[in-house]
C-alpha cells in the first residue's frame, strides 16, 4: 500500500470536514499500516488492527497498540484503510459496523485505482453516507450508522470459501478462490521421500503443507510459517494428519525460523503491493538456507522470468530446475 491512501484517510480531519475526536474517545483503526501521520490535535486513543506481520511489527515498534485481529466493542470511531481486495474491504467495514457504538463515526479511505469509488457506492446503498472528500489520488467517505444491521449483507456477500473440496479460505488471502497454479506444479514435482523435520515457508492457507503431510509418510515434524495472520488461522483448520503441525506467525525476512529442517517447501511472494519485488523471494531463499541442516533440501516454485538461480548459487551447494510449464519453474537446492 502506498502512503497516499493513508493521507487520504486523515484528510477530512485536516480539512475540517470532520471534527477531531475527543481526547478520551476510543478509535479503532482497521487495516492500519505504518507511516501514517496524525493531524495536529488528533489525541484520541488508537487501537490498531493489522494482520500482516511486517506491518504489525513496524506499528508496534512505533509505540502503537496493535493486534492481529479485532478486539473490543463500543468504539467511538472506526477508521478503515481500504486496499485492493473488494471482499476484504467489505469485511473490514462490517467489523467497523459491529464494533462501533450506535451513532459512532466510520471513516473509510482508499485509492481510486483500487476501486474506492465502487466501494463508496456499495456502502451508500446500505448506510447513507454523510459525505466524501477526494484527495491524494483517493477518496475518503464517512457515515454514522444507527446500529450494526448493515454488516449482515456485507458478511453474506463475502462468506468463507471452501476451495478444492475442503480448504477453508477467506477474501484477502493469497489465491483465496482457487489453488494457485504454481503451488500445484510444485506439489506435482515433490519427491515422495521427504522425511524428518519439514517446513513450509510462506504457507498461506496451508495447501502445500497439507499435500506434504498426505504424501510423505516419514515426517517427524511439520512447521508452517506465514506472515498473514488470517491465512495462518485458516491453515490451522486445513492442515492436519498423523504429525501434529506447528504454526508460526512470522516475517521470515526479519525473524529467524526456530528449528533446523531436513527439507523446506515454499511458494514465496514476489510482489509488494502492485510492484514486482523479486528481492522478497531472494530473501526467502537466504532464510531457507539458514534454516536448513547441512545436506537439507529446498523445493520452491517461482515465475519463470524471476532470476533466482544466482541467489541459489550463492546460498546453496547445488541447485537445479526440476520442472517448468508456461508460467512457472520449480527449483530444488541442497544445502
Amino acid at each position: 500500500m502506498a502512503a497516499e491512501p493513508l493521507k487520504t484517510l486523515f484528510h477530512p480531519f485536516e480539512a475540517e470536514a470532520l471534527p477531531l475526536p475527543r481526547k478520551d474517545a476510543r478509535v479503532l483503526f482497521l487495516g492500519a499500516e505504518p507511516g501514517f501521520r496524525l493531524p495536529e490535535g488528533f489525541d484520541a486513543a488508537l487501537h490498531l488492527v493489522q494482520g500482516f506481520r511486517p506491518h504489525f511489527r513496524a506499528l508496534q515498534a512505533a509505540g502503537y497498540t496493535v493486534t492481529p485481529h479485532v478486539e473490543g466493542q463500543g468504539y467511538d470511531m472506526a477508521l478503515v484503510l481500504a486496499g485492493r481486495h473488494r471482499g476484504q474491504n467489505e469485511l473490514r467495514i462490517a467489523e467497523a459496523l459491529e464494533r462501533v457504538a450506535p451513532g459512532g463515526l466510520i471513516v473509510v479511505a482508499g485509492g481510486k485505482e483500487d476501486g474506492i469509488d465502487s466501494l463508496r457506492k456499495r456502502i451508500n446503498a446500505l448506510a447513507s453516507l454523510e459525505g466524501h472528500l477526494p484527495k491524494h489520488h483517493g477518496v475518503a467517505f464517512w457515515f454514522r450508522p444507527a446500529g450494526p444491521e448493515a454488516a449482515a449483507p456485507l458478511r453474506a456477500g463475502n462468506p468463507d470459501l471452501v476451495v478444492d473440496g475442503g480448504f477453508k479460505t477467506a477474501p484477502g488471502m493469497f489465491s483465496f478462490d482457487r489453488v494457485d497454479a504454481g503451488s500445484k506444479l510444485l506439489v506435482a514435482s515433490l519427491p515422495y521421500d521427504l522425511a524428518g523435520n519439514v517446513a513450509d515457508f510462506c504457507a498461506g492457507w496451508g495447501y502445500l503443507a497439507a499435500e506434504v503431510l498426505q504424501r510423505s509418510q516419514s515426517l517427524t515434524a511439520l512447521d508452517l510459517y506465514e506472515a498473514d495472520f488470517e491465512a495462518l488461522e485458516a491453515a490451522r483448520l486445513n492442515v492436519h494428519g498423523a504429525v501434529e503441525p506447528r504454526f508460526f506467525w512470522a516475517d521470515l525476512l526479519t525473524e529467524a525460523a526456530e528449528r533446523r529442517y531436513d527439507a523446506i517447501v515454499m511458494n514465496p511472494p514476489f510482489h509488494s503491493g502492485r510492484a514486482a519485488d523479486p528481492e522478497i523471494g531472494a530473501g526467502m531463499i537466504r532464510a531457507a538456507s539458514k534454516a536448513l541442516k547441512p545436506g537439507g533440501r529446498l523445493f520452491m516454485v517461482a515465475n519463470r522470468q524471476l532470476p533466482y538461480e544466482q541467489v541459489l548459487s550463492a546460498a546453496f551447494a547445488s541447485h537445479a530446475e526440476i520442472a517448468r510449464d508456461g508460467m512457472f519453474k520449480v527449483l530444488s537446492a541442497r544445502r
